[in-house]
């Protein structure tokens, strides 16, 4: 689900940057009313784009608090077990490191 909204959320900034550029691009070839009015168009995208990528920090960061929260809880209640997958896990490395 996060990975989903990340994706998503990548993908309306990057579109919503390419936009801009392209209003710029265009405002550059302009003068007058009309090239303001592109100009201010390229600026809203850009500021809706900075919001969603706030928006998506936000979101990862809290999501990330919220996951580690829970894998402090349950070293807590199961602190043997927490010992036993990290030895696991270190048997595993060594062994694979030592294959090479």
């Amino acid at each position: 689900m996060l990975e989903q909204n990340i994706s998503t959320v990548n993908n309306d900034v990057k579109t919503l940057v390419k936009d801009a550029q392209a209003l710029f691009t265009a405002a550059t070839a302009l003068t007058g009313e009309k090239a303001d009015e592109l100009r201010g168009r390229g600026m809203r995208a850009l500021d809706t784009a900075l919001a969603k990528a706030h928006e998506a920090q936000v979101s990862a960061l809290a999501a990330t608090k919220e996951a580690a929260k829970h894998a402090d809880e349950y070293v807590k209640e199961n602190p043997w077990r927490s010992i036993a997958a990290a030895a696991s896990i270190g048997l595993l490395v060594g062994v694979i490191i030592g294959r090479k």
